[in-house]
């Protein structure tokens, strides 16, 4: 079982011709749906709405078989992100998040902590960001038991963080208890501003994580593994837009590694990170073919990669 953390809302879409169109969204929401396609047990923690949006977040969580028994349902309206795509399908957001459903997850139900087997936590973007959340996830995180493996996905939104150097010092908490750690060139840019994207990625694996996956869009995955940098390709695709590739990719790299029975231990092997970041690789590729977060199931992917050497 994997637990995923953090915010679920909606997308407005604004196309470079000035269409609109609304698509269910929020990085750890995209994730647990990447990982619920993949047919691996996933639970979502996040705060969804009792209105139109929140119902239909909820049943799009469902359909692709994420569990809701630690969602917490408020009537508080559904939180919104401003989309607006640029000529090559990437995205640029603006959130209206005060007062409304995703912030809204508060500790007394989190108390007795994670449900029997989970074996894996993920949370990140605005999990980490919008309070009560990141307080309670933050807490949740310190008191993971040792035997389950954390990733985080910071995925950072400027415009919405009030205090950029309260949240890197969260960051830098949670990083200390992290094993894999996937960041973009634009998250390290935003964490340590002026310095290059790989010595950032660098600096992160110094605090703690087992690995640090550095994503470039278009350009290899670069993964940072004790004394290891190795580059993962990523194939040319037609790109329709970007949204939800970064998540699918976060979701397949640890669906990957708890579908194979990997412990945190194992994944001091590069050629264990490698694996699974080709994995995501693949999976965030065809979602960038797609309209929208619209992550691949297994059967898209055909199927799990053969079984390692």
């Amino acid at each position: 079982m994997i637990v995923v953390a953090g915010e679920a809302l909606v997308d407005l879409l604004v196309h470079p011709d000035g269409r609109l169109a609304a698509t269910l969204g929020g990085g750890p929401y995209n994730t647990a749906r990447a990982i619920g396609r993949l047919g691996v047990p996933v639970r979502f923690i996040g705060g969804l709405s009792s209105d139109r949006f929140g119902r239909e977040l909820e049943a799009g969580l469902a359909a692709d078989g994420v569990s809701l028994d630690l969602v917490q349902r408020t009537d508080l309206p559904t939180t919104l992100a401003l989309a607006e795509l640029d000529d090559d399908g990437v995205a640029t957001y603006r959130f209206y998040a005060e007062g409304t459903s995703a912030p809204a997850v508060l500790a007394a139900t989190l108390a007795h902590g994670l449900p029997p087997g989970t074996l894996a936590v993920h949370a990140g973007t605005l999990g980490l960001v919008l309070e009560p959340m990141a307080t309670t996830l933050e807490a949740l995180i310190a008191a993971l038991p040792a035997d389950v493996l954390l990733m985080v996905d910071p995925n950072c939104r400027p415009s919405v963080i009030p205090d950029a150097d309260a949240y890197r010092a969260r960051i830098a908490r949670v990083l200390a208890r992290a094993d894999v750690v996937k960041v973009s060139v634009e998250d390290v840019a935003f964490l340590f501003p002026g310095v290059e994207p790989r010595v950032g990625a660098a600096q992160l694996l110094a605090r703690g994580p087992a690995a640090v996956l550095l994503t470039d869009g278009g350009r290899p995955v670069t993964a940072f593994i004790g004394d290891h940098v190795i580059e993962i390709p990523v194939p040319n695709v037609t790109v329709v837009d970007t949204i939800g590739a970064g998540d699918t990719f976060g979701g397949a790299v640890l669906a990957l590694l708890v579908h194979e029975g990997r412990n945190r231990t194992d994944l001091a092997d590069p050629a264990v990170i490698v694996r699974a970041a080709r994995f995501g690789v693949r999976a965030s590729a065809i979602a960038c073919t797609r309209a929208g977060a619209n992550p691949p199931t297994l059967t898209d992917l055909g199927g799990w990669p053969a079984a390692a050497g």
